[in-house]
C-alpha cells in the first residue's frame, strides 16, 4: 500500500492536480445529491414505505440531536445529517475494488474538520451576533481567552486526526492480512471495518453537534439561553 500521506494523481487541470480522493469525493457528493432528489421528489401525506423509511431516518436524527444537545434539531438537521451521510458513504467506499476511501487521506479529513470549525463560528454568530460569539471566548472570565482559543483549534485538529487514524488503520490491517492470508480470510475484518466506519461517522457528527451547540449556548443572549433551557426541559 502507498503511504497515507501520498495522494494518487489521476490527471492535471492546468496547475491543479486531481487526485483519486478528489474524484471519489465528488462522486460521493453526486450520489448523495441525486439520491436525495430521487427519494424526496414525490412526498405525500399518506407515506409510502420509502417515505416512511426516510421519515424514520429524519426522526432518528432529530431525536439524536435533541438528546445529545438539548437543542431544537431543525437548524442543525441539514448540516449534521449531510456530514454523517458523507462520512459514512466515504468510509464504506473502501468495499469497492480499487477505491481508497477519501477519509483515509489527511486533506479530506482536514477539510471536514475545517467545515465543522466554520459551522461553529456561523451558528455562534447567528445566535448571539459577532459580539456575542467573541464574548464566548471570555467565558467564564477573560483570563480564559487564550485557552478558549487554543481549545477551539485543538478540538478541530483532534477530530480529523481521529477520523484519519481509524479509517487509515483499518485499510492497512485489511491490506496486510489480505497479502499474507489470501482474499477470504479478511472478510470478518471487512465487516468490522464497516462497523468502524459507521461508528466514526457517528462520533464525528455528534462531536460537531456538541461543538456547535456549545458555541450557540455560550454566545446566545439571555433570552435565547432561556429558550434553549426551556426546550431541553420540554423534550
Amino acid at each position: 500500500m502507498n503511504s497515507p500521506l501520498d495522494s494518487t494523481v489521476l490527471f492535471q487541470i492546468g496547475p491543479i492536480a486531481i487526485t483519486q480522493a478528489i474524484v471519489t469525493t465528488w462522486a460521493i457528493m453526486a450520489i448523495l445529491v441525486i439520491g436525495a432528489f430521487v427519494l424526496t421528489r414525490r412526498l405525500d401525506l399518506r407515506p409510502t414505505r420509502r417515505q416512511a423509511a426516510l421519515e424514520l431516518m429524519v426522526a432518528t436524527l432529530d431525536t439524536q440531536i435533541t438528546e445529545t444537545t438539548g437543542a431544537a434539531p431543525a437548524p442543525y438537521r441539514g448540516f449534521i445529517g449531510t456530514l454523517f451521510l458523507f462520512i459514512l458513504v466515504a468510509n464504506w467506499s473502501s468495499l469497492m475494488p480499487g477505491i481508497d476511501p477519501p477519509t483515509a487521506q489527511l486533506e479530506t479529513d482536514a477539510g471536514l474538520a475545517v467545515l465543522v470549525f466554520l459551522s461553529v463560528i456561523w451558528f455562534g454568530m447567528r445566535a448571539g451576533g459577532v459580539g456575542g460569539w467573541l464574548k464566548s471566548f471570555a467565558a467564564p472570565n477573560p483570563v480564559m481567552i487564550p485557552l478558549n482559543i487554543l481549545q477551539s483549534l485543538t478540538r478541530v485538529f483532534s477530530m480529523f486526526v481521529r477520523l484519519f487514524g481509524n479509517v487509515m488503520s483499518g485499510m492497512f490491517v485489511i491490506g496486510i492480512v489480505a497479502s499474507l492470508a489470501g482474499l477470504l480470510v479478511p472478510i470478518p475484518l471487512m465487516a468490522l471495518d464497516l462497523l468502524t466506519g459507521l461508528v466514526q461517522a457517528y462520533i464525528f457528527a455528534v462531536l460537531a453537534m456538541v461543538f456547535i451547540t456549545s458555541a450557540v449556548k455560550v454566545g446566545a443572549p439571555t433570552d435565547a439561553k432561556t429558550d434553549l433551557t426551556q426546550t431541553k426541559k420540554d423534550t
